[in-house]
C-alpha cells in the first residue's frame, strides 16, 4: 500500500507552532497569515484522526501525540536542512555581538578575505542564544553565559580578561591609583551585562567597594563610545578595547585580570565538515589566540 503524500507545509505549520508555542509566531517565522497555521494544524489533526494540540487562551501545547511528532518533525527538518546544505552551501554567516563585529571583527577580517578572497561571509548580528537551522547561521562567537545549542561543536577561544577604561584625560583628571579611587568616578554601566562592575571587584578581591551605575547603556559599544569620549568610567573585556587602547583612545588605570567568563565559537553540526568552515574556524582562533592572557604567558 503506497504511503500517503505529506503535506509538508502542514507539517512545518506544526513544528513551527510547538517549537513556539504560538500560532502567532508561527505564522510571523513563516511568513503566512494565523488562520493559515490555525487550518493546517486542523487539516492534520483531520488527517491522523488525533488531536496534536491543546488551545489555551494565549498559547498551544501539544498533546502526548502531538509533542512526539513534533520531535521528530524537528529532526526530519534538520536533516533536509543538511542535506540541502551540503549538495548547494551558500555563503557562511557568523553570528556575533554587534560590539565583536565592530571592534574586533571587522578590523581584521580584510587578512582573512585576502587569504580566502573565494569564500563569502556574511554576519549575523546577535550575542544571544540561536537557533542554526532557523536563523540560517555557520558559526557564532558567544560567551559561556549562553548555553550552546544540542549537538553544536564547540571551540574554545580565549578567557576574558576586564577592567575599567576612561579617556586619557579623564584618567588624569581623577588621578586613578587605586580601586577606592572610582568612587569618585562618573561610572557607566550596560544593560547587556549589568553585573560587570561587581565580577571585576570580585575578581580582584575588592568586593568591599561600593560602586553605583550613573549612566546604563543599551549595548557594549555604546559604553565604549562613551567613555573614549570621556563621559566616565566603563568596564569592559580587553578584546573589546585593545585596539582603542593601543591607538591612545582609551586607557585602562588598574590593568586587566581575568574575568568569570569565556568566549567559545560555535559551529553548526550541519556544516561542520565544510573547507570553508574550518577555514573561517581556524581563522578566527588564532586571531583570538594571540589575545588570550593564558596562551601569551
Amino acid at each position: 500500500m503506497p504511503l500517503p503524500r505529506l503535506p509538508l507545509n502542514a507539517l512545518r505549520a506544526f513544528e513551527t507552532t510547538v517549537r513556539l508555542g504560538s500560532m502567532s509566531a508561527a505564522a510571523v517565522e513563516l511568513g503566512v497569515t494565523h488562520g493559515a497555521v490555525s487550518r493546517h494544524i486542523r487539516e492534520l489533526e483531520a488527517q491522523f484522526g488525533v488531536p496534536l494540540l491543546v488551545r489555551l487562551p494565549k498559547s498551544v501545547a501539544p498533546t502526548p501525540a502531538g509533542s512526539q511528532l513534533a520531535v521528530n518533525l524537528a529532526q526530519a527538518f534538520e536533516l533536509m536542512h543538511q542535506g540541502v546544505s551540503r549538495l548547494a552551501p551558500g555563503p557562511l554567516t557568523l553570528s556575533c555581538s554587534a560590539t565583536i563585529a565592530m571592534n574586533w571583527l571587522i578590523p581584521r577580517l580584510r587578512m582573512f578575505k585576502r587569504d580566502n578572497p573565494s569564500i563569502e561571509v556574511r554576519l549575523n548580528i546577535n550575542y544571544g542564544e540561536l537557533d542554526f537551522v532557523r536563523d540560517e547561521v555557520s558559526l557564532a562567537i558567544r560567551s559561556t553565559k549562553f548555553r550552546a545549542p544540542e549537538g553544536v561543536t564547540i571551540k574554545p577561544l580565549l578567557l576574558e580578561e576586564i577592567g575599567p577604561i576612561c579617556h586619557p584625560d579623564y584618567a588624569a583628571r581623577m588621578e586613578l591609583n587605586k580601586p577606592e579611587d572610582l568612587m569618585l568616578a562618573q561610572i557607566l554601566g550596560t544593560a547587556t551585562r549589568p553585573a560587570a562592575w561587581s565580577e571585576w571587584l570580585a575578581s580582584i578581591a575588592r568586593s568591599d567597594i561600593e560602586l553605583r551605575t550613573h549612566e546604563s547603556y543599551e549595548h557594549f559599544y555604546l559604553l565604549i563610545q562613551a567613555a573614549s569620549y570621556g563621559l566616565g568610567m566603563a568596564l569592559a573585556p580587553r578584546i573589546l578595547v585593545a585596539d582603542e587602547i593601543e591607538r591612545g583612545h582609551l586607557v585602562a588605570p588598574f590593568g586587566f585580570v581575568p574575568g568569570p567568563h569565556e568566549l567559545n565559537l560555535w559551529i553548526a553540526p550541519h556544516v561542520r565538515s565544510r573547507d570553508d568552515v574550518r577555514r573561517l574556524s581556524s581563522w578566527i582562533q588564532a586571531e583570538m589566540a594571540l589575545q588570550d592572557p593564558a596562551r601569551r604567558s
